[in-house]
């Protein structure tokens, strides 16, 4: 069960053109990373805006690493051949999300006093095909990572289920999670193709939008060496045995 946006916040939303940069000129998020201890911060594309900090990115995950592949605007490349390595039902990538509603530490924000769109497109071809759902109101979406700026690497608190997830909305004003396609999407993980992402935080309950951020990732598979042809080898020895005949001749 996913609960979708209101028709028109969603129309607006997806009409708007989705910020896409490396967030706050560095990639870093505020305050760290704080879903789980030993996961790097940086790399993430999106705008703050309105004090509102919003990231999005991509990382390697089949096999583990903090590998971003990131161009450093708004595109994350993944190689597919590595599929093989991965469980069933899992994508090589996870897209993570970074959401502060009180980036300057002053304005005492929290999250609920904000509504939010998380788009996932479901096609991996060229076209898109998002799915939007609320992240912190749909059935299943609760273990969102919770913190505030002085919030260490990892030290994000997890709610028990959505109820829980909706009190404690009204306590912390940085919210973090790391998913993949596999989790509850419905799509095929491991197909390559090229996948889109927006995140929106919206003023409560309307259209506006506040802060915003898009990616694109791509899962494709490394191309193939040029074969070199057969003869080139045996070329590049008779041309060297000319040369030295040569300089043979030269010294005689």
């Amino acid at each position: 069960m996913k609960t979708l946006i209101p028709a028109s916040m969603l129309a607006l939303g997806l009409a708007a053109a989705a910020h896409a940069a490396p967030v706050n000129g560095t990639g870093n998020v505020t305050s760290d990373i704080i879903f789980g201890a030993g996961n790097a911060n940086g790399s993430f594309t999106g705008q703050t805006a309105n004090n509102i900090e919003v990231g999005l990115r991509a990382k390697q995950r089949f096999p583990a690493a903090n590998i971003f592949n990131y161009d450093g605007v708004d595109t994350y490349t993944f190689d597919s051949t590595v599929l093989t390595t991965n469980p069933t039902n899992r994508s090589v990538f996870n897209f993570e999300f970074s959401i502060n509603v009180d980036q300057d530490d002053l304005s005492g924000s929290t999250l609920s006093d904000f509504s939010y769109a998380l788009s996932v497109d479901q096609d991996p071809g060229i076209l898109t095909n998002f799915v939007t759902v609320d992240p912190f109101n749909t059935f299943g979406f609760f273990d969102h990572a919770l913190g505030t700026n002085a919030t260490a690497n990892g030290g994000g608190i997890s709610s028990s289920d959505n109820p829980d997830l909706i009190t404690n909305m009204t306590i912390y004003s940085v919210a973090q999670n790391s998913q993949n396609l596999g989790f509850n999407w419905a799509l095929d993980p491991d197909a390559p193709g090229t996948y889109d992402f927006r995140l929106q935080v919206f003023a409560f309950s309307t259209s506006d939008v506040l802060a915003e951020s898009s990616m694109r990732v791509i899962v494709s598979p490394v191309p193939p060496p040029v074969p070199v042809p057969a003869a080139l080898p045996l070329l590049a020895s008779a041309l060297a045995l000319v040369g030295f005949m040569t300089r043979r001749r030269r010294a005689a």
